[in-house]
């Protein structure tokens, strides 16, 4: 099937090349960048992370540990903007009880990732923290 200008300006047609797929995938990671807040909260979160990681000389597991919890939030945060996009998109932005019902669950998948993040980074940070207040 032919495409047409309109096609090929808005790249709606199915990627053909490893190359065009990464760039797809880019201007994903840009977009919810761009419009949500919560991503660059998340962001904020784990660059600080990141720092205090840094600061307290974290071993290879415990950076292992920290990475994880940082890619599994900012994952699932990304999912979650999915999910309300795709809601969205098919209420045409009016209540229906299923859709909220699907936005309140990613919403809730996000928050128990996040969970278990800070849950992670108290057992790797507060015993350092204690130590340097010890001492």
């Amino acid at each position: 099937m032919p495409m047409d200008s309109n096609d090929k300006k808005n790249n709606v047609e199915k990627s053909k090349s490893l190359i065009n797929s990464i760039e797809f995938a880019m201007t994903g990671v840009k977009t919810v960048y761009k419009d949500e807040r919560n991503m660059r909260i998340h962001t904020v979160c784990a660059f600080l992370v990141i720092l205090l990681g840094f600061l307290f000389q974290l071993d290879r597991f415990e950076w292992l540990w920290i990475g994880l919890c940082i890619f599994l939030v900012l994952a699932m945060e990304m999912l979650n903007t999915v999910c309300e996009n795709i809601v969205n998109m098919t209420t045409g932005r009016h209540f229906h009880p299923l859709g909220k019902k699907a936005k309140d669950i990613a919403a809730a998948a996000v928050l128990m990732t996040a969970i278990f993040s800070i849950f992670v980074a108290a057992l790797i940070f507060l015993p350092k923290i204690y130590q340097l207040l010890i001492y």
